[in-house]
């Protein structure tokens, strides 16, 4: 055997050594080596404001509405109701505020028109029992 064969059969013991070394490792204790956990991630969702009603949104059209109503602007009174029903179509209570606004301005035909349609979206007897009134 030649020295070139000593040294690379040296070398390669050496590696495998160096190689079974590293690949197991065992605590003062004698246990293994505790693993650390992968940290645990959680979705955190900020927290969204609350949604005002369709009803606050549409009150002071409502209110703005009453008032052109009263001083005979009923054109005004009109337009305000209707932008009011495109905020919340199925209310009751705009068909309520619309047929009072026809009656004032003397379209008797549309007030009870407007009127029958909102005792479809009505939910109380009293606001039912204010809508059958312009029915008549």
């Amino acid at each position: 055997m030649t020295l070139s064969h000593f040294v690379s059969r040296g070398t390669v013991l050496c590696l495998l050594l160096f190689g079974a070394g590293c690949s197991t490792f065992s605590g003062s204790d004698g246990g293994s080596v505790p693993v650390e956990k992968e940290p645990e991630y959680t979705t955190v969702t900020p927290p969204t404001a609350p949604q005002p009603s369709a009803r606050t949104a549409y009150q002071p059209l409502l209110d703005k509405a009453a008032q052109a109503t009263a001083r005979g602007d009923y054109g005004q009174a009109m337009a305000l109701l209707e932008r009011a029903q495109r905020i919340d179509p199925d209310s009751a209570e705009i068909y309520l505020s619309m047929a009072k606004a026809h009656q004032a301005s003397g379209d008797m035909a549309q007030s009870r028109a407007t009127a029958e349609r909102g005792l479809l979206y009505c939910n109380g007897s009293d606001q039912c029992a204010a809508l059958r009134v312009y029915t008549r």
